[in-house]
Formats: structure tokens, C-alpha cells, sequence
């Protein structure tokens, strides 16, 4: 019998008969048959996992309540970069809860992007305008990261004399944000980068330093004037990072306008949760010089075929999918919901109410320092924009007396205190922080004063900001509802059709798993708030931890990496941590299989890995003959091998026991990237295999929504011999010798989405969770079994079976009729479809892997649709339609194309748009043309296009 309320009824697609159906075309008895003749006799695992069974929807929900009330949230003036904000309903409502927008996949394919690429346009721009730099990216993982990739950056900017004389110094201001040093601590050993901390001045900066990072304002709440230091620096060609709070930019003198290089910081208090943690969307600006070298993904504008303007990711041979160990970074992701958050906060209220919301929190902050002045204390900030620092006989006390009260300030030192106020500071608020002090010095009648401290000052803004028509137009709620509305409809997601992206996992994000992150019980809790203010999230993280480990069968977890590239470089730094503890600081080299993804090689050079490629066989496993040599060879210098398991290829390979065993006899370790753990689940395990560490992404597997470009996680979990490497954080106050430092902003990364993949296993249960991985192998064997007379398969297992995904090789297509994958990909648009993986890890193939979410009537519709196509190839190829000029190469088929009274194509438009007669009930219209990439890179503009181009519109309609 079916229970209905199971949620593994509705998480996983085929029903029982459908399963029988799909069964018999793949030529197997059952799915128990399927999984003995794919995965490997001697990894499968020999009892079911230790986990409880699953929770329906509604006992899980009631469950997540009971847990949620033991968090506590008090009034937060901690700062340190994370603010209370108001999130305004409309972005709530129709972005943050909003499938449409949760559910999309990274924007590669543009033209069924178009509306999130303008959405993340219009983030750049806030970022290019409050900072006044002229380029900036679509966001990065936290604000520590940032930095670390501006210092990092930096050193591979370095002047040809900096190289020459091998200038390594970098100075960090001693009042930055501690969780920033921290993490730069980390990310600057693997290249012998001597960090210089103090005060900027007092520091004698010489030849011998190429880099600097200065707060703005600092971690007291000062704002500085760097004038003096920055122009002693440029005269040593030091190039100048600038940590700064982006509301504060509204009045602030911009860092553009005196001499960054670079401007990184957070921007959570543009309408993102606090979500203890994140995630949050890092803002990263730079000079014009640094285009080519930013990390991260960058939105520009280029035009269609047809000569209109479309957007498009730039300048993306930069991206380690393609430069992999010399990329500029290994990131592979942004935070691409939140970054879309926050610049709708900035359409919403405009350039006047952010400059309002500005300086009303800085009217507060001026206020309480005016009031706590006539009590008798001392104010350490001077010029200051939301945080004042003050001088008390016992910090402690006062923290305490505060937190009695529901409020938590930030301790500083045993004589003083910080308190960062924020918009949603109100009059009460402000009593009710003076009450804390008014007990020892008397009573205090507070007055809300207009501040002119900043307008005063030197470093007042005095530069317009936000003059583009989006941040200008839409301020009523009816007409931001409709812009959002708008845009969405311009992409295509998860709530129109599969997205078979092999190697991504686009599975169901269920809308209970979600529900929980807009609590306030966990959506509105500091990061560094005490640690017995959130016993339901260490409840949960606690509990995550024991899944995982049981899971992967390893011993601990570490959930600071925030997305999977982090994962990787995290794994690898904490391998590099056990060899230095064990004496062998020389063992250095990576073995990477020339399968592997992009990313591998690129976290390999960032953790100053020596990287050897290891060939594959014509089968596309490991060839073993070729990692034997190397690791012999390598053998008292080998560090690791990175592996994928199941391979990129698709497969299960045999021998990965014996792979890990000839790393292990050699002195490595074994860095199991978790890619594809969506095929291990239940049936086998890392630590089965034999792997020492290994990622997990938590936005593949685990069910966290990949929001168009992120936010994503990838926290690691280790054997028992490197437990104690794993990353520690300045937060913990705990010092363990051998661990690295801290690789995120916060102790457990973005803690807030960590509840979706805590749902995800609760949900499912043991049982469940390996159903889930058995659907995914049925599901990809039946595409393979229906599409094999069309689209050979390129590797399989030794009895002709796929993993949960396969390579569909296309390379014939080239030659017969001038066909190339990416010309497939876009024809699918018009069958609306989201393509499969283009071109990795084999040229010209599409990687299929449909998840165990999609039921056979969606996996027969994009069958259906890629045979379709394989009919419009077969047409081109006996002479049909021109080889140059056809239904695929004119693909997609925009509205604006079919709707021309001048159809000059020898196709019909019903061919292009209606291929197949189910498209008519549903039609998803891609909203431009095949876009123009190398127009795009040769004429890079990463901000809104000029107000003249409106203008131009408007005389022209």
C-alpha cells in the first residue's frame, strides 16, 4: 500500500507501474538487478545506513517548531559585518519563495537567462555606483573569501620588479574584521605570503610588501582617512584592497574615489537575511586592469543574431572549467539568489532610500553616542558611521546586563563594549540600549539628533549613485511585484521542465525542506551571537554532522566550505595540514585524472599543490597502468589524488579500491570529490571505498536549490586521522595546533540553507534516501535505453549500464551535417528544454543526468524532443536544409523571430517553434536570440546599459 503523506512519494517522480514500464525498455527484471549489475560487488554496502525512517511533511515541520524555539533572538549589535535588515515582502514573497527564482541553474545557457542575468546586472551596478569602480563581479561567497581573493589576486598582479625581487607582504589593518584575517591566514600559505598585521599608521611599508587590506569603516566603527598611507603605498607599487560596508558608501566617500584597486565586503544589509551566517552575496569591484585576472562570474552585455541587446556570462575563459590549474580562482559559483536579493532592495527603495535608510541608522548610532557622552562615558569612535566603541569599568558586566535585557552587544576588551545599530533600529530600541547603562550612572532622556558628523567631514560622498532607470521606477509595491514577474518569465527552471545537467543534480528543492529559512527563529540569528542563544541550529548542525558522517562513512564534518570548490580547497589544505604535522612537508603532488572537473585542478594550485595528470583508458576509467608509474614515481612526494566517484565518465569504476589502495602504499591520500554522490547513497560510501576525505555538495545531492547561481554548500567529512586538521575558526576561541585556520566568515558557512539538506535526510529517511539513489541509476539507464538508437552512449560499466547520468556522444553530428553540440543545446530551448551538460568532460558530447525526482512522462518528453532533433540533423545531413542555414543553427526562436513579417528561412515557423505537438500546450519562449559571446567579451560593459540607450528607446517606439 502507497501512503500518500510519505515524502518519498512525492520526492521521487516514476510511480510503481511506470517503474515496471521503464524496466522493461531497459531489458532488466527489476531495480534490484539494475543496481548488483551497476555498482561493484565489493563497495556495495553490507547493511542499511543508520538512520531513522522518514518523517512526513507535516511531523517534520512539527518537529523543525520544537527545535527552532530553542534558539534565541535577541536584539543583535554585535556587527562585524552582519546587520539586521529589513527584507522588503515583495523580494521575500516573489524571489526568495519563489520557485521560478530558487530553482533555475546557473545562467550558462543565456538565452532562457535572460531575466536573472538582469537581475545580477542591476547587483553589479550597485556595487560598480556605491563604490565608484568600474567593474565588478556577480558576487562571491562571504566577505573573508573576497578579501582572500583580492590578496590573492594581487599576487599574481604583481609588478614584473615585485616578481623579480620576490615581494611577498601584505599588510591587513589590525582593526579589520577578525574572521577576514582569519581566513587570510589560510589562504595565504600555500603561497608563502608573510601577512604584516597593525596599524596602518604606523607600518613602514617598503618594496618588500605588494598588497594591502584596509577596513572602511574599521571594526570599531572608525572611519579612517587612508590618504597619507595609500600615497606612500602607490610609491612602493602596493596595491590597495578596501574592506568596506556597502550602506555605508551612500554617504561615505567611495574608496574608488581615493585610490582602491579593489573593494570587497558584504552585502547582507541590502534585504538578506542574517540566517547565522549566510548565505550572503560578497560584493567584489575592481580597476579595469584586473578584468581579465577577478575571480568569480561576471554579467555583460552583448546583442543577439538579430542586433538586439542580450546578456550574457563574460569573459569566461577566465573560469577554471576551462583554464582549470591556471585559472584565475577555483571558484565556481556565486551567491547568485542573495546577490539577486539585495539588488532588488536597491531597485526597490531607490538611490533616496538608500540614502535615507543610511543615514537614519547613522542618525541612531550619532545618538546614542550624543546621550552615552552625557552620562559621563567615553566614545573610542570619532568619525563613525553605525558602530561606536565605549569605554566601560567592566565589559562584561555591561554584556551581561545587556543580554538580560534581550540585547547583545559585542565585547571588545575588559573596559569596552561595541554596538552597531541597524535599520531596523527604532526610538524604543534606542531606550532601551541606554537603560543597560543608565543603571550605573543615572537616568538619561534620549533625543533622536540628525547627525552631520559624516556631512562634516572630509570624507563625506559628495558623487550621485543609482541614476539608472531601474533604481528609479519601481517603488510601488504593484510595480516592483510586475518587474519581478517580469524577469522571472524570462528563464526557464525547474518549474517548466527537467534540467538534465550532468554532474549538477538538479533535483526537487520540496517546499517543506524550504519553509523553515524565512523563520525568524533561524533567519534572524547573528552569526557570533552566544553560543547558548542558538542550541536549536548547534541541535541541528550536531545532528547534520551524525547523518553525514553515517552517510559517507567518515568519522567528523566540517560545514565552514560554502560551496563545493571551497570543499575541495578546504579537503586539500587539511590533507596538506596531516603530511606537515607527519614531517613530510615536501609531499606536494596532486595526481589528477584528465577526467576531472575543472575545479580539481584549479583547488590543487590554490593549495600550492605540484599537479600530475593521470590518463584515462578508452573506456573512460582511471588508466592504471599510467597511475601506478606516477605515484610510484611520486612516492615520497605524493600528497593525493583527487577522484570523482562514480567517474565523470558516468561509470562505476571496478577497480577504485585498487586506485585507492596504490595512493595509499605510496604514502597519499585519497580527496574523493563528492560530485556524484547522488549515485552512492544507501548502496556504497566514500569510506567504504577507502577515501580519506571527501566534499559533499549540499546543492546537488542534499536538495539545497542551486538559486540561479548559487547559494550552495560543501562542507567536508573526514577518516579519524584527520579529524583534528579540520578547519578552526577566531569565533571558537579555540586553538588546535595542527588544525588551519578558518576558510569561510563564519564557524558553519551558510547555516541558514544547512535546515533544506537537515530536511532533505530527515524526510526521506533510511529507506528513502537509497530509493532516491536507486531512481537516479533507473532513471539515467532508461534515457540511455531510449535515446541509444539515436545517441550512442559514450562509456558504460562492464554489463552496459550507466551511473546515474551518461555521455551522449555527438561528435559525428560535425561532420555529417556542420551540427555542433552547442547547436543542440540551443535547439533544445525551443522544445523547452534547459540543455544537458555541453562538452564535459568529452568535446563535443551532452552529459545527461535526469535525478531521481522527474517522472517517466517528463524523461519521454525529453526523449522525445532529443530525437526530434536528431530527425532535424538526419534532414540537414541527406541535403535537406543548408548546412549553414537551418531550424538548428537559427536556434533558439524568439517571438520577436517568429513573429517578423519578413520570414526569410526555408523552414516553417511552426518547425521552429512547434516542433512537436505537446510544445503548443505549453510553450516556454526564449526571450532573445542566439547571443554574440565573442561581441560580449570584445566590448565588456558589466553595468546597466546608459541612460541614453532609454532614452533612444523611447524616441524611437
Amino acid at each position: 500500500m502507497i501512503f500518500t503523506d510519505e515524502f518519498a512519494h512525492r520526492h521521487i517522480g516514476p510511480r510503481p507501474a511506470e517503474i515496471q514500464e521503464m524496466l522493461k525498455v531497459i531489458g532488466i527484471g527489476s531495480v534490484d538487478e539494475l543496481i548488483e549489475k551497476t555498482v561493484p560487488a565489493n563497495i556495495r554496502l553490507d547493511k542499511p545506513m543508520n538512520i531513522e525512517e522518514g518523517l512526513t511533511e507535516y511531523e517534520y515541520l512539527k518537529h523543525l517548531r520544537g527545535i527552532a524555539g530553542k534558539n534565541k533572538v535577541f536584539r543583535s549589535y554585535i556587527g562585524l559585518g552582519y546587520s539586521n535588515t529589513i527584507v522588503p515582502a515583495v523580494i521575500q514573497r516573489n524571489i526568495l519563495e519563489n520557485p521560478g527564482w530558487y530553482t533555475a541553474y546557473t545562467p550558462y545557457q543565456a538565452e532562457i537567462s535572460q531575466g536573472r542575468l538582469e537581475a545580477i546586472l542591476n547587483y553589479q551596478t550597485v556595487v560598480m555606483d556605491l563604490t565608484a569602480m568600474p567593474i565588478a563581479n556577480a558576487s562571491l561567497l562571504d566577505e573573508a573569501t573576497a578579501a582572500a581573493e583580492a590578496m590573492s589576486m594581487f599576487y599574481e598582479m604583481r609588478s614584473p620588479a615585485k616578481k623579480k625581487s620576490g615581494a611577498n607582504r601584505f599588510f591587513i589593518s589590525a582593526t579589520c574584521f577578525p574572521q577576514v584575517v582569519d581566513v587570510l591566514k589560510t589562504r595565504s600559505v600555500p603561497f608563502n605570503i608573510e601577512l604584516v598585521i597593525g596599524n596602518f599608521n604606523e607600518v613602514i611599508i617598503d618594496d618588500s610588501y605588494y598588497g594591502a587590506l584596509l577596513p572602511y569603516p574599521d571594526a570599531n566603527g572608525e572611519v579612517n582617512d587612508y590618504s597619507t598611507f595609500i600615497s606612500q603605498a602607490k610609491l612602493h607599487e602596493v596595491q590597495i584592497c578596501v574592506s568596506a560596508d556597502l550602506l555605508s558608501l551612500a554617504l561615505l566617500s567611495p574608496p574608488g574615489e581615493w585610490g582602491a584597486d579593489c573593494v570587497v565586503g558584504n552585502s547582507q544589509r541590502f534585504g538578506v537575511p542574517l540566517g547565522y551566517g549566510g548565505p550572503h552575496a560578497a560584493f567584489f569591484a575592481c580597476r579595469d586592469v584586473y578584468k581579465r585576472n577577478m575571480p568569480g562570474r561576471i554579467i555583460g552585455v552583448s546583442v543577439d543574431k538579430l542586433g538586439n541587446p542580450a546578456l550574457r556570462m563574460a569573459l569566461q575563459t577566465r573560469e577554471q572549467h576551462i583554464k582549470r590549474e591556471r585559472a584565475t580562482s577555483n571558484i565556481c559559483t556565486a551567491q547568485a539568489l542573495l546577490a539577486i536579493m539585495a539588488g532588488m532592495y536597491a531597485v526597490y527603495h531607490g538611490p533616496n532610500g538608500i540614502k535615507s535608510i543610511a543615514q537614519r541608522v547613522h542618525n541612531y548610532a550619532y545618538s546614542l553616542a550624543a546621550e552615552l557622552i552625557k552620562l559621563g562615558y567615553s566614545i573610542r569612535s570619532k568619525l563613525f558611521f553605525d558602530t561606536i566603541v565605549v569605554e566601560v569599568d567592566k565589559a562584561n558586566d555591561i554584556v551581561k546586563r545587556a543580554e538580560d535585557k534581550g540585547m547583545n552587544f559585542r565585547f571588545v576588551d575588559s573596559s569596552h563594549v561595541a554596538i552597531s545599530l541597524d535599520e531596523t533600529c527604532s526610538f524604543n530600541d534606542l531606550e532601551d540600549i541606554l537603560s543597560v547603562f543608565t543603571l550605573i550612572n543615572g537616568a538619561s532622556e534620549a533625543k533622536l539628533l540628525t547627525s552631520k558628523l559624516i556631512l562634516n567631514s572630509d570624507l563625506c560622498r559628495t558623487s550621485e549613485f543609482l541614476a539608472h532607470p531601474v533604481f528609479n521606477k519601481y517603488h510601488s509595491e504593484t510595480e516592483m511585484m510586475r518587474y519581478i514577474k517580469k524577469l522571472e518569465n524570462k528563464d526557464l527552471s525547474l518549474v517548466h521542465s527537467m534540467i538534465s545537467l550532468g554532474s549538477c543534480t538538479m533535483k526537487l528543492n520540496a517546499a517543506a525542506e524550504l519553509m523553515p529559512i524565512t523563520w525568524p527563529e533561524f533567519a534572524d540569528l547573528h552569526p557570533f551571537a552566544p553560543k547558548h542563544q542558538a542550541a536549536g541550529y548547534l541541535e541541528i548542525i550536531r545532528q547534520l554532522n551524525q547523518y553525514l558522517c553515517e552517510i559517507t562513512g567518515l568519522a567528523a564534518t566540517s560545514f565552514q566550505p560554502n560551496s563545493g570548490a571551497q570543499g575541495e580547497y578546504t579537503g586539500l589544505m587539511v590533507i596538506r595540514a596531516y603530511h606537515s604535522d607527519n614531517g613530510n612537508d615536501n609531499r606536494k603532488v596532486a595526481l589528477i585524472p584528465s577526467s576531472a572537473h575543472g575545479t580539481n585542478p584549479a583547488s590543487a594550485a590554490m593549495a600550492g599543490m605540484k599537479i600530475v595528470i593521470v590518463k584515462c583508458d578508452e573506456n573512460g576509467n582511471i588508466d592504471l597502468e599510467d597511475l601506478k608509474l606516477k605515484a610510484e614515481v611520486h612516492r615520497t612526494d605524493l600528497s593525493c589524488l583527487m577522484v570523482t566517484y562514480p567517474s565523470t565518465h558516468g561509470v562505476y569504476e571496478e577497480r577504485i579500491v585498487e586506485i585507492i589502495n596504490i595512493i595509499h602504499q605510496n604514502g597519499g591520500l585519497v580527496y574523493m570529490d563528492g560530485a556524484n554522490m547522488n549515485a552512492q547513497v544507501g548502496l556504497t560510501s566514500p569510506g567504504k571505498i577507502g577515501a580519506d576525505v571527501c566534499h559533499l555538495n549540499l546543492h546537488k545531492t542534499f536538495a539545497i536549490p542551486h538559486g540561479g547561481g548559487g547559494p550552495g554548500m560543501g562542507p567536508i567529512c573526514v577518516a579519524k586521522h584527520l579529524i583534528n586538521y579540520l578547519p578552526n575558526h577566531v569565533s571558537n576561541n579555540v586553538e588546535h595546533t595542527p588544525g588551519i585556520h578558518a576558510v569561510s566568515s563564519t564557524p558553519y558557512g551558510s547555516s541558514l540553507i544547512l535546515l533544506i539538506s537537515y530536511g532533505y535526510i530527515k524526510l526521506l529517511g533510511c529507506n528513502g534516501l537509497k530509493a532516491a539513489t536507486e531512481m537516479a541509476i533507473l532513471n539515467a539507464n532508461y534515457i540511455q535505453a531510449k535515446l541509444k538508437m539515436h545517441f550512442p552512449t559514450l562509456y558504460v560499466g562492464k554489463n552496459g549500464y550507466c551511473a546515474h547520468e551518461m555521455i551522449l556522444d555527438c561528435q559525428s553530428f560535425k561532420k555529417s551535417a556542420n551540427v555542433e553540440v552547442g547547436d543542440i543545446a540551443k535547439r533544445l530551448m525551443d522544445y523547452g528544454f534547459h540543455s544537458p551538460t555541453v562538452s564535459f568532460p568529452v568535446h563535443d558530447t551532452l552529459m545527461v543526468e535526469p535525478t531521481e525526482s522527474e517522472s517517466k512522462v517528463e524523461l519521454d518528453r525529453f526523449c522525445e524532443a532529443m530525437i526530434s532533433i536528431k530527425k532535424e540533423i538526419d534532414e540537414i545531413a541527406a541535403g535537406q536544409y543548408s548546412r549553414e542555414e537551418n531550424v538548428i543553427k537559427n536556434s533558439p526562436h524568439p517571438v520577436t523571430m517568429v513573429t517578423d513579417a519578413d520570414w526569410k528561412y526555408d523552414y516553417s515557423r511552426e518547425k521552429a517553434v512547434f516542433p512537436l505537438s505537446w510544445i503548443r500546450e505549453n510553450k516556454f519562449w526564449p526571450s532573445v536570440a542566439k547571443i554574440d559571446n565573442a561581441y560580449g567579451d570584445r566590448n565588456l560593459i558589466c553595468s546597466c546599459p546608459p541612460v541614453e540607450s532609454y532614452i533612444e528607446k523611447e524616441l524611437t517606439l
